[in-house]
C-alpha cells in the first residue's frame, strides 16, 4: 500500500539552506563593512589599516586611540559584547610589523548581528596599553590572561595579576621567544596525587 503523504526533497531543502546562509552571510559582511568606514571616519589620521581577511574585519589603529575607539564602538556604533581580549607575538612571524606584540579586541553588536575586531601594535620596549575593564567588565579577566601569558600591561586595570599561572611563576609561555619545553618551572610544582592510595 503505497503512503498518500508527499515525499520531502531533502537535497533541495539542503541547498535552499545553503543558499540562505551564504545570503545571510553577506548581509552581515556587508553590515559590517559599513560599521567599519563609520569607524575608520572617526579614527581619521590615527587608523593604520582596514583588513578584510575570510570575510571578518579588522580595524588597526594607533595604541594611543585605542581606548576612546573602544569607547565609541561601544556608545555610538552598539557594540554592547567583547567576545574575547587576546595578544600576538609577531617575533617569529614573517611579514614587517611596526611593533613585535599587538592586542586584539573581538566585538559583537547583538542588536544588528554585527562582529568586528580591533588591534593595536605594542612596543617590546615599553609593552603598556590603557585597559578596557571601564569600558568592558569582560575585559577584566581576559586583559589579566594577556598579561600572564605574554607580560603585556594593562594601564588601570583593577587587580592586574597572574591568572593562570602561579604568583610567583617567572616568564610568560605564550611569548615566541619562550622556550618550548620550558625553562625547568614544572620541576619545582609540588606534586599531588589524587585516587587511590599507594598500596604499601
Amino acid at each position: 500500500m503505497k503512503s498518500r503523504l508527499p515525499v520531502a526533497d531533502l537535497e533541495a531543502h539542503a541547498r535552499q539552506r545553503r543558499e540562505a546562509g551564504k545570503q545571510a552571510s553577506e548581509r552581515r559582511l556587508e553590515r559590517e563593512r559599513g560599521l567599519a568606514r563609520r569607524a575608520a571616519e572617526w579614527l581619521g589620521e590615527d587608523l593604520i589599516e582596514v583588513v578584510e581577511f575570510r570575510a571578518q574585519l579588522t580595524l588597526i589603529c594607533q595604541l594611543e586611540r585605542i581606548h576612546g575607539l573602544l569607547t565609541w564602538l561601544r556608545d555610538e556604533l552598539e557594540f554592547d559584547m567583547l567576545v574575547d581580549v587576546t595578544a600576538v607575538d609577531y617575533l617569529k612571524l614573517e611579514g614587517d610589523y611596526p611593533e613585535r606584540f599587538a592586542v586584539v579586541y573581538h566585538l559583537a553588536n547583538t542588536v544588528r548581528e554585527a562582529r568586528l575586531r580591533v588591534r593595536a601594535y605594542v612596543p617590546e620596549e615599553d609593552p603598556r596599553i590603557p585597559t578596557a575593564s571601564d569600558v568592558y567588565k569582560s575585559a577584566g579577566w581576559a586583559e589579566r590572561e594577556v598579561y600572564d601569558m605574554f607580560g603585556l600591561e594593562f594601564d588601570g586595570h583593577p587587580n592586574l595579576i597572574r591568572i593562570l599561572l602561579p604568583l610567583e611563576y617567572s616568564g610568560h609561555p605564550l611569548r615566541k621567544d619562550y622556550p618550548l619545553r620550558g625553562r625547568g618551572e614544572r620541576d619545582n610544582f609540588p606534586v599531588i596525587r589524587r585516587g587511590r592510595e599507594d598500596e604499601a
